[in-house]
């Protein structure tokens, strides 16, 4: 399915900040070939969300029967609500050699690995709980209970850090911008990708004047 895109997993426990940090790369244009999928939900509609833009909003019938179906390429229930991504959203964003960010939790990243290739993996931790615990309270979303519950299963979450390419802390926002700008330009930089975007652009070296060049560089 795919070709020379590559597919970026941006997991985070609830709080950390990984929403902000995804919309903040995307709003400053550092690349111009990468994008964010927009995954479907079965949870409410919060105050200023838009259908398609920040989720596809579904029932749980609806949501059971796409996985009926085997429309999903992940999806897991977290906090009691369903959130998956499609093999249609997926390739439609890709048809064009276009990088894709997904912002899903553990569960969904280890099926993504599971069934793909070119996967660059990416898991953001707070400095401490004491400071998640003031982030999940300052950003106002949620009930005391639902807090609660978020930093119960922060515990859970963390845990999976160690099946993760690259791991970031979270403590100054801007440093840590930079930090996962850093990581998704380098990962394009490997040899296999920009092998890959080499042949897409058309080879202007022939076969017997690359082995020439090679000879004189050393």
């Amino acid at each position: 399915m795919l070709n020379y895109s590559i597919i970026y997993i941006i997991s985070a426990p609830s709080g950390t900040g990984k929403s902000s940090l995804i919309k903040s790369f995307i709003n400053k244009k550092f690349l111009k070939n990468i994008t964010i999928s927009v995954s479907y939900t079965t949870r409410k509609k919060r105050v200023g969300e838009k259908h398609g833009k920040h989720y596809f909003f579904i029932s749980v019938k609806e949501f059971k029967e796409m996985i009926k179906k085997k429309f999903f390429l992940e999806y897991a229930v977290v906090f009691g609500n369903y959130y998956g991504t499609t093999y249609k959203n997926i390739e439609n964003l890709i048809s064009n050699n276009t990088s894709v960010i997904l912002n899903i939790d553990w569960q969904g990243a280890r099926q993504v690995k599971n069934k793909l290739s070119n996967v660059c993996s990416i898991f953001i931790i707070p400095p401490s709980i004491k400071e998640l615990n003031n982030r999940l309270y300052l950003r106002g979303q949620d009930s005391i209970h639902v807090i609660k519950n978020r930093i119960n299963q922060f515990y859970n979450d963390i845990r999976h850090y160690k099946e993760y390419n690259y791991l970031i802390i979270n403590d100054k926002f801007e440093l840590t911008l930079k930090q996962l700008k850093s990581i998704i330009l380098v990962e394009q930089l490997k040899t296999k990708y920009q092998k890959n975007n080499f042949l897409l652009n058309g080879n202007i070296y022939g076969k017997n004047n690359c082995t020439k060049s090679s000879r004189k560089s050393r």
